[in-house]
């Protein structure tokens, strides 16, 4: 048992339902969890007549955490303290009793969440986070594990020394630099309720939701891949811009028989998470969406398969039986993409903030600066520059962390309806 009487009498934030004639305490318990603890503390503070102001209880690997801001009878501190240890020992709990002091009677109003995600995640790792927090005057308010597969995912709930709009921007630019240095993914985002305000998610397609290349898988299949690959990376060096490239892409696909496409639908490997993803964010009320620079006969029977409300991509002209090397209607590139996620906003009844966009490559550049939240995924380093956050690891699930959902709660939506499932991941 600790008793602490500081005679300071400077007090933050004291709160204004104090009863008269009250003074305020800070009462801990901390020990083994057991049965009756709680009841015990409770019913020792109600033979005081002690004012609860506020109650915090964990639970941690079986170590409890209890805390009460209290109004007590200074004249009876020493009684109740006394009568807490004796009632608490048989529970094997330690009591401390705090009163005035220099404490802090309101809740940390935490501007930002930063959610760390690494295999693995170590004590390293967050020193330095901890020392780059502090030294853009960022104060951690709370830490809570949020994931255990198939990354360790740690969220940290911060206060930034400017609250307001923009405040971040620094120390956002700093965390993504820490990032690249210790191999560790760090995002971090506004907290409150324009963080929880998220409902519509567009997803690119190729090595974002799928992990392969639908145009690759094609021309394997006619016989093309060098041609095609020699597209790409004249692409890649500037010298044709998406729409190009994908023309002469497709022009080497001519004469293609159209039963391929069912082959290529057949083959596609979905990313390592993504059916989680996608049904828990629609068990939360989400909307989904992929947008695509492939092609929607390959990617028709997915989005139905996964239940996705929107879908776009590029159309292959089949004449006959045989893709004749075009494709037809507008080309789904970069500007088109932003465009898209627009238009499913505005259907949806959603404001762009309220959006999150996934994607890898500079063609998803426009989309995710659009959207409320922009997830940079294994992608190319034109887009992690403008991202909100970047995951580094090859699950998509990483994507539910990032916006605050635990492993805890998939895991336990998944057992409720029988979905529940964890593939061994591989050393």
């Amino acid at each position: 048992m600790t008793l602490v009487t500081e005679t300071t009498d400077t007090m933050h934030d004291i709160t204004v339902n104090l009863t008269p004639g009250l003074s305020p305490a800070v009462i801990t318990v901390a020990g083994a969890d057991r049965p009756g603890v709680s009841g015990a503390f409770f019913r020792v503070l109600s033979a005081y007549r002690v004012q609860l102001l506020d109650v915090e209880q964990s639970l941690f690997r079986g170590r409890l955490n209890l805390a009460a801001l209290v109004g007590i009878n200074a004249d009876r501190a020493d009684t109740l303290t006394e009568g807490l240890t004796e009632t608490l020992k048989a529970y094997g709990q330690k009591v401390t009793v705090q009163l005035k002091g220099d404490l802090h009677f309101a809740r940390p109003l935490s501007t930002h969440a930063v959610v760390v995600l690494g295999a693995p995640v170590t004590a390293s790792h967050i020193s330095r986070i901890g020392q780059t927090l502090a030294d853009y005057g960022a104060n951690i308010d709370t830490i809570r594990g949020i994931a255990d597969y198939p990354v360790t995912g740690l969220e940290l709930k911060v206060t930034v020394a400017d609250p307001k709009p923009g405040g971040g921007v620094a120390l956002r630019k700093a965390l993504a630099e820490l990032t690249r240095e210790i191999g560790v993914d760090i995002a971090i985002e506004r907290a409150g309720l324009v963080r929880r305000s998220k409902r519509l998610i567009c997803f690119d397609c190729d090595s974002t939701l799928i992990t392969g290349e639908v145009i690759e898988m094609l021309a394997s299949y006619a016989g093309k891949e060098a041609e095609v690959a020699a597209v790409t990376e004249r692409a890649m060096r500037g010298e044709l811009d998406f729409e190009q490239s994908l023309r002469e892409r497709v022009a080497t696909l001519k004469g293609l028989d159209v039963s391929v496409i069912d082959q290529v639908a057949s083959a596609i490997q979905l990313t390592p998470g993504a059916r989680t993803t996608i049904r828990t964010l629609k068990r939360m009320g989400y909307k989904t969406a992929v947008v695509s620079g492939g092609f929607i006969q390959v990617l028709e029977g997915l989005s139905q398969e996964l239940e996705l409300d929107y879908t776009r991509a590029n159309t292959l002209e089949i004449v006959d039986g045989k893709l004749t090397g075009r494709v037809i209607g507008k080309v789904v590139d970069r500007a088109a993409k932003a465009e898209f996620l627009t238009e499913f906003a505005e259907d949806s009844g959603m404001q762009l903030h309220q959006t999150v966009a996934v994607g890898d490559g500079a063609n998803d550049i426009d989309m995710l600066s659009a959207a409320g939240l922009g997830i940079a995924f294994n992608a190319k380093p034109a887009l992690q520059e403008v991202a909100d956050a970047s995951v580094n690891h090859p699950f998509l699930d990483e994507v539910l962390y990032i916006l605050g959902i635990s492993r805890d709660e998939i895991d336990e939506a998944d057992l409720d309806d029988g979905s529940f499932r964890r593939v061994p991941l591989e050393q």
